[in-house]
């Protein structure tokens, strides 16, 4: 079976970041082959709050991302996951229906409401309390209402942190093994 995970990271949360380092490397111990990271950039300032920035910033990551996947021919692989992180889940699940790539498995950390505008059909999310990119109300009806798992960690912000290191360590590991365990799961 061919293997591929792709990693679309947020503006500022890269993918050698926690969330997309470690579940890049239970990607690959779960024998995806190909593992690859998109990379971005966008230098508009602050767009959080305002829709017409966030826009414009969706569109031009978008068309990073798809010039960075132009060469992948999806149709060689039997299984693809798509890892993503807050902005990056819009990307990703926007250019998984684009190209039609409805059994792709989609890990969203941290996932924007706009996410939920193009709902895989395989997926799990992780959102914390104190995310101030995201309405945590809002994302649990969304992923209630497309049937999306969600995890949501009390007090955590948009990096799925608190102020207590140890504590950050427990949930990173629970959030990995959540990861490991949907992913053995769908396939």
């Amino acid at each position: 079976m061919s293997k591929i995970a792709v990693f679309f990271p947020g503006i500022g949360y890269h993918c050698d970041k926690p969330l997309l380092y470690y579940s890049r490397n239970i990607a690959r111990e779960l024998g995806y082959q190909n593992c690859q990271n998109v990379s971005y950039t966008y230098q508009a300032g602050n767009i959080r709050g305002n829709e017409e920035k966030m826009k414009e910033a969706y569109e031009a990551l978008f068309l990073q991302a798809e010039a960075a996947l132009t060469d992948i021919v999806w149709s060689e692989y039997d299984d693809v996951l798509f890892i993503s992180k807050s902005i990056g889940t819009i990307i990703a699940t926007s250019y998984a229906e684009k190209y039609g790539l409805k059994d792709a498995t989609h890990i969203l950390y941290t996932p924007l409401a706009q996410t939920y505008l193009f709902p895989p059909k395989h997926a799990i999310a992780f959102i914390g309390t104190a995310d101030p990119w995201s309405d945590t109300d809002e994302i649990i009806r969304l992923s209630n209402t497309n049937h999306i798992p969600l995890t949501v960690y009390d007090a955590c912000n948009h990096s799925l942190e608190c102020n207590d290191t140890l504590k950050n360590l427990e949930i990173l590991t629970n959030v990995m093994q959540k990861t490991n365990d949907f992913c053995k799961e769908t396939r």
